[in-house]
């Protein structure tokens, strides 16, 4: 596994999703994305909720948590095609020999249903944060966003993934770019949603940077291969 600074990095696949094709490339047309990524019958295509776990220097880090069980039991798992047979966040998590209650720090590039739905989990009494011990990092500004949505975003942001960690107190504001950890930082690229932060990890020798929905694919790198979902594609 890489080491940068003080942690090792670990992948963690959190289970695969769809979305409709046509929404995920924007204005490019189907036979240019179809000839790169098969949609399905639905015109869905598969994407993997691949979380980034950091650990060490006392600390373990989790950088988004995907779509947890916001969806179970209800009719938009078959709409959003999640599959939870070959990984979920807590099953990875004890691959890497992580409970739910080790985990200090979560930082969340953004509140989309995608990468922070994991944050919380169903209980009796409603849903709760999955990570009891962990400070929440979120931008300021995009959590003011995410909880007075706009009407194209209204659908992506479900305040029972994101308000309960408010609740349980432990919800760290960030205001801005900068060193949000050792050997961590955040910065603001807007794009996809309003104030969204990437996330780098750097040493003297090292850096990666987790680029979140900025460039959800591989297959995004061209300018112009942008989301329909993008609320500032320029």
């Amino acid at each position: 596994m890489p080491e940068i600074g003080p942690y090792t990095l670990h992948a963690v696949e959190t289970g695969r999703f769809g979305l409709d094709g046509g929404a995920m490339f924007g204005i490019v047309p189907k036979p240019l994305w179809s000839q790169r990524i098969e949609p399905d019958a639905q015109n869905r295509i598969p994407l993997s909720m691949r979380c980034l776990l950091l650990v060490g220097d006392d600390r373990v880090i989790l950088v988004d948590t995907g779509v947890g069980d916001t969806f179970e039991g209800t009719e938009y798992q078959d709409i959003y095609a999640v599959d939870h047979d070959t990984a979920t966040l807590e099953g990875s998590l004890r691959d890497h020999g992580i409970s739910p209650s080790d985990v200090t720090d979560v930082v969340l590039t953004h509140l989309h249903f995608d990468h922070c739905g994991g944050s919380t989990r169903q209980t009796e009494t409603g849903p709760a944060p999955t990570f009891p011990n962990a400070t929440y990092h979120v931008q300021e500004r995009h959590w003011d966003w995410a909880s007075d949505p706009n009407p194209k975003e209204k659908g992506s942001f479900l305040s029972e993934t994101f308000a309960p960690i408010e609740d349980a107190g432990q919800l760290h504001l960030v205001d801005g770019s900068g060193l949000l950890l050792p050997h961590v930082e955040v910065s603001l690229v807007h794009g996809h949603t309003e104030a969204q932060q990437i996330v780098k990890i750097h040493d003297d020798a090292t850096t990666l940077v987790y680029v979140a929905d900025l460039l959800p694919t591989t297959h995004h790198l061209p300018p112009a291969w942008t989301m329909a979902y993008d609320v500032r594609p320029l």
